[in-house]
């Protein structure tokens, strides 16, 4: 699946015929448009599809693949064109790439990538390369954007009873998404991309995919923790000895296990087993336990839940006026969070008087997959062709059946006005004042994002 001339839409091979004969270059650029979900976007991910993409040479192995491919399912193909890349150009695509800096907040209907083709000759190629380039900005720009969202809605329940918000807000959200996506490229993506929000996670793929692409030595933690298999091989009658044994195996100072306790009965567990029979070995260890419910509903049962560890292990009340738990033990919710359930979770605690410091939240399905390119209306259009004078032709559409999907006309750039992200035509901005800068050109990385500087952007 590495051939980059079948990394497109089958379509995109009839288009070297089609455009006009004097066209020598295309323009097009990248937005998410707007749409209900969000007024702005995080942008990340475009350096993944330069290092992983464009920066793997065409080969004649790769021709004559797609060539095979193209006839035998209908299409015309561009012998000519693809030969010439490999013969003239090292095999590389042709293309100047220019994006704003991965990381900033960006208003929806400003672009964030413009694409052109270098070689005159292949002015098909910009447009080419739309399904390969939106698959890897659309996605983590989406995982980004909305755990940017869900970071605002817990930060905001932090800054409401906690007297640490900052120092919490980092391990709030955990991913438990690699399980379901639909590929290891996608744990890898969109894990990745909640890494810039947030630092919990247990989609180990985005570990690599961060320090492969983007610099990072490790960008997310995670801890030791049970799953109902490790409970249940012990039988219902050893469920206490089952809990006791991660208490030993796990303990020592600023060490954490999280125990799931719902195999049986929830209820029980927190007041029989974890507020009763081994009460004594959680507040004796050095460690913290977190206790994780994993059905029921998913506001009142993790509520049940610190309420009943309240009445167990008692705690503190902060400067705020709200209650800490012993600081041996704390709650994770992972099932069924979603951006909606995470804020009536946290307003329902904060209205039963129990800060936001007793609970981390997790994400799975519903932060890496239940996301697709419409969430944000992603779209790459045309804007611009040159002609063989050297003259530029402003390229645009404008459906009357849905205005909203109009396209922007002329070579764009992005500047800052009155504080906030604007486009405007290239020619309309200042000097130095485009933020679209060149990040590839013809083979060549010219712009490299580290992953602490996508974070400090994201944040400020």
């Amino acid at each position: 699946m590495t051939n980059p001339i079948l990394a497109t839409d089958s379509y995109k091979h009839s288009h070297f015929l089609q455009y006009p004969p004097e066209a020598r270059a295309i323009c097009a650029y990248v937005e998410a448009r707007a749409n209900p979900f969000a007024d702005d976007v995080l942008f990340f991910g475009l350096q993944t599809y330069l290092l992983d993409g464009l920066s793997r040479p065409i080969a004649a192995a790769d021709i004559e693949e797609a060539a095979a491919i193209c006839q035998a399912h209908g299409e015309p193909f561009n012998r000519a064109g693809w030969q010439a890349i490999v013969d003239d150009h090292g095999g590389f695509l042709p293309l100047e790439i220019r994006a704003l800096p991965e990381g900033l907040v960006v208003p929806t209907g400003v672009p964030l990538v413009e694409v052109e083709n270098t070689d005159p000759r292949m002015a098909w190629l910009t447009t080419f390369v739309e399904t390969a380039l939106l698959r890897a900005v659309w996605y983590p720009t989406t995982v980004a954007t909305l755990g940017r969202q869900c970071r605002a809605v817990i930060l905001a329940g932090l800054e409401r009873s906690s007297d640490d918000p900052q120092g919490q807000l980092p391990f709030k959200l955990h991913d438990f998404g690699a399980r379901g996506v639909s590929s290891g490229e996608s744990a890898a993506l969109g894990g990745m991309a909640h890494l810039v929000n947030f630092r919990g996670t247990d989609t180990m793929e985005a570990l690599v995919a961060a320090r492969r692409f983007y610099g990072a030595d490790m960008a997310g933690f995670s801890i030791p923790a049970a799953e109902h298999s490790t409970i249940t091989s012990w039988g219902r009658a050893r469920e206490t000895q089952a809990y006791a044994t991660l208490l030993r195996a796990f303990d020592g100072e600023g060490r954490v296990v999280a125990v799931v306790s719902d195999s049986y009965d929830l209820d029980a567990a927190l007041s029989g087993i974890w507020g009763g029979t081994l009460r004594d070995a959680v507040l004796a260890r050095a460690g913290m336990l977190v206790v994780r419910p994993d059905s029921g509903d998913p506001v009142e049962t993790p509520l049940r839940a610190i309420e009943a560890l309240w009445q167990a292990f008692g705690g503190t009340t902060n400067g705020r006026g709200f209650r800490v738990l012993d600081p041996h033990v704390r709650v994770i919710q992972g099932d069924g969070m979603t951006l909606a359930t995470i804020a009536r979770l946290i307003d329902r605690l904060i209205d039963a008087g129990f800060a936001i410091d007793n609970i981390a939240f997790g994400m799975g399905g519903g932060l890496l997959q239940q996301v697709n390119r419409d969430t944000l209306r992603f779209a790459m259009k045309a804007n611009a062709m040159r002609d063989d004078h050297g003259v530029w032709h402003d390229v645009a559409k404008a459906p009357a059946t849905d205005p909203a999907k109009a396209s922007k006309a002329g070579r764009q750039a992005v500047i800052r006005r009155d504080g906030r992200l604007i486009a405007v035509r290239r020619e309309d901005a200042a000097p130095g004042a485009d933020l679209l800068v060149p990040v590839w050109r013809d083979g060549t990385l010219l712009v490299r994002h580290d992953f602490d500087a996508v974070r400090q952007r994201a944040t400020t």
